[in-house]
């Protein structure tokens, strides 16, 4: 099953939650050729749930995701399909680029699981384990293609979209998207200007936005990540438009 990737074509900074999270608004588009791949096989190497994958994490989503099915009710479903089945995990996607890796592969198991073992769980139940998971996860769930995100990840209304084609350069960066957010945070910022240009932004089609706006006004991330991650100017200086917290940038291809 492919986990595909996102981008960010806009992400506004609009404030902060009782939970002292960042609002967030931004639009969301999966990405078709970029994905990684999850399936279950028999190639098992030890007892009990395991991920097999030349890709080691520590904070792995997969795992996360896994525990809390077991937390909500399926711990012996899981446990007698992880008797003869391991996880097997085709890393493609870059780390730390801002495409949501460890969110579309927490998202893709929770749908492979469900399917798999018959769990019988709505897409919306299926939503509500993900936001545990990361603000990221709902969206991969969501079945949308594009898709205005709003809230802390939580809040997701499907958009009739144009998105033209995105070609991605991959910089050997790799940013750190907590620490970009309290780069920000350090900056001076007007959250209400910025929910303004957000209102204005989710009523455009994705090309509409790419082709008529500053790389660094569509994306309130763009600044503090060069800030904190000086080669990443370069990209900024030449028009790249970057996805999410970075490092991952695209322009718009013909």
């Amino acid at each position: 099953m492919k986990a595909h990737a996102k981008a960010n074509v806009f992400l506004k900074l609009t404030g902060f939650d009782e939970r002292n999270y960042h609002i967030l608004s931004s639009r969301f588009v999966l990405l078709d050729e970029i994905y990684d791949e999850i399936e279950l096989t028999k190639d098992k190497k030890r007892e009990g749930f395991e991920i097999i994958s030349e890709f080691q994490c520590q904070n792995n989503l997969i795992a996360k995701a896994h525990a809390l099915l077991c937390e909500c009710g399926f711990a012996n479903a899981l446990n007698e399909c992880f008797k003869d089945y391991a996880v097997k995990l085709n890393k493609r996607i870059p780390l730390c680029a801002g495409l949501g890796g460890g969110s579309t592969d927490a998202a893709c198991f929770l749908t492979l699981i469900n399917e798999s073992l018959n769990l019988r769980l709505s897409r919306e139940k299926l939503m509500q384990i993900g936001f545990k998971l990361g603000s990221d996860v709902p969206f991969f769930l969501s079945g949308f293609k594009s898709a205005n995100v709003s809230g802390a990840g939580e809040i997701i209304a499907e958009f009739t979209d144009e998105i033209p084609p995105l070609n991605f350069t991959f910089s050997q960066c790799e940013c750190l998207s907590a620490s970009v957010y309290a780069e920000f945070d350090k900056g001076e910022f007007d959250f209400q200007k910025n929910a303004k240009f957000a209102k204005e932004f989710e009523k455009k089609s994705s090309k509409e936005l790419l082709n008529a706006y500053e790389n660094t006004l569509l994306n309130d991330l763009f600044a503090p990540c060069v800030r904190l991650y000086p080669t990443m100017s370069a990209f900024l200086e030449q028009g790249f438009f970057l996805s999410g917290s970075g490092s991952a940038v695209f322009k718009v291809g013909k």
